[in-house]
């Protein structure tokens, strides 16, 4: 079996500081009494669907928010070398999360940001994409939350229900004020635990002080096996135009089987089923060896939309190079800031009073803000792991059908992994050397 993991962290902390420390993601806030136990909840059985990504249901506005999220990162992030993996969806909870503390301006600039628009029913609507993966009899997909809040420090009763009752996170206290290190070793444990130690520290050291007040944490699992492994025995050495320019020769998997398949102009789309779930991984091959940087420039929810909207199942000759993206990172914090949340992370103008209504010297703002991801690909499934880290201080026409079509990952290409019934973009990246 194969794991996914989403992480999202925040934290909340008494004075303003900052450090270049990479993180994991979580979501949760609040401080209570004693530790909560948890059993990590599963998500309900259900079969991938050979169409294109369709939002439905109460948690709409979630998930377009996020989707839009997602793409925006990507452009902003585009130009940069190198194989590229995010988390839109863990980003959006992160943020969501954190934008149910905020007020005012700051608010209206992270709604803008975050594309919630004027929906106020954002939180069910998150809560709504979590529920789903929430019911009873299935175990392909878990989503745990929890909270982590120093002892002794009030956070608004409002947007303690919110988290408590919409996140369904559960609220744990720890001093990090006398010993935050102790604490943050606790939390990467606790990490650890949800991920199948996928992920071994969602926190470096020094990420937490004696000014930390908050971390809020998520934890998403997935097992991702195929619906139809590729045979070891069809693994063999083929090239790979490592960025459309350099040739080399690596471990390719092969398998010709029935998968969801169409040609759109420019690029050929082919989607793998995960077993027993709606979720699959989608991947967009570029016509020539150098056009990844011409689908890019096209990305969008429309574009992809458009891509799937005209898959078909048929016979496919599938040729995929087993990859590995380890340690991917995306400036989180210069990134929001570029799509416009700047309010947020300015310490004498924040504005989070919804989260802790105080004085001048005690007010949040958000200091520090990661994201990292990992995704492996093999014949058996694919395991992926994201991790984000707010930290809060104070101050085309179609050829005729081929019989059997060719799908040979020779060259950079795009992919997702997503939710094919909710619409939820989990991880959207790019491959440009697999090694």
């Amino acid at each position: 079996n194969r794991t996914i993991g989403l992480l999202c962290t925040l934290l909340a902390a008494g004075c303003a500081h900052e450090d270049n420390a990479s993180s994991v993601k979580s979501t949760s806030v609040v401080a209570t009494p004693k530790p909560v136990p948890q059993v990590p909840p599963t998500g309900p059985k259900k079969t991938v669907q050979d169409t294109a990504l369709q939002v439905t249901g109460t948690s709409d506005a979630f998930v377009r928010a996020s989707n839009e999220l997602g793409m925006h990162l990507y452009r902003v992030n585009q130009k940069k070398p190198g194989n590229m993996v995010f988390s839109p969806a863990s980003i959006s909870l992160a943020f969501t999360m954190t934008y149910a503390g905020a007020n005012g301006a700051t608010a209206d600039e992270m709604a803008a940001t975050l594309h919630l628009g004027d929906n106020a029913s954002v939180h069910t609507s998150a809560s709504a994409f979590l529920a789903g993966w929430r019911e009873e009899g299935a175990e392909e997909l878990t989503i745990v939350n929890r909270l982590f809040g120093q002892s002794g420090y009030n956070f608004e009763a409002p947007f303690l229900a919110t988290t408590k009752e919409l996140y369904l996170a559960p609220l744990e206290t720890l001093d990090f004020v006398s010993n935050p290190d102790k604490q943050r070793l606790h939390i990467n444990k606790w990490v650890m635990e949800q991920t199948a130690d996928k992920i071994e520290e969602l926190l470096p050291k020094g990420a937490l002080d004696a000014m930390t007040r908050l971390v809020l944490v998520n934890a998403v699992h997935f097992l991702g096996k195929w619906s139809s492994a590729f045979p070891k025995k069809n693994t063999k050495s083929l090239p790979f135009w490592v960025d459309g320019k350099s040739k080399t020769k690596l471990p390719t998997m092969a398998l010709t089987h029935d998968f969801a398949f169409s040609k759109v102009k420019g690029a050929k789309v082919l989607q793998l089923p995960y077993e027993g779930s709606d979720l699959a991984m989608t991947l967009i091959l570029p016509d020539k060896r150098g056009g990844l940087s011409g689908l890019e420039s096209q990305l969008s929810t429309a574009t992809l939309s458009g891509w799937l909207s005209g898959l078909s199942t048929k016979k496919v000759s599938v040729e995929l190079p087993r990859f590995e993206l380890k340690n991917a990172r995306i400036p989180l914090k210069d990134s929001m800031k570029k799509l416009g949340m700047k309010l947020a992370f300015d310490s004498s103008a924040a504005d989070f009073s919804k989260m802790r209504n105080s004085g001048p010297d005690d007010r949040l703002y958000i200091a520090k803000a990661f994201h990292e991801a990992f995704v492996k690909v093999d014949e058996s499934g694919t395991e992926a792991a994201a991790a984000t880290a707010v930290v809060m201080a104070t101050r085309g026409g179609r050829p005729p059908p081929e019989k059997i079509a060719n799908f040979h990952v020779d060259r950079p290409f795009l992919f997702t992994i997503s939710d094919t019934s909710s619409g939820a973009i989990l991880f959207l990246g790019r491959v440009v050397d697999p090694r």
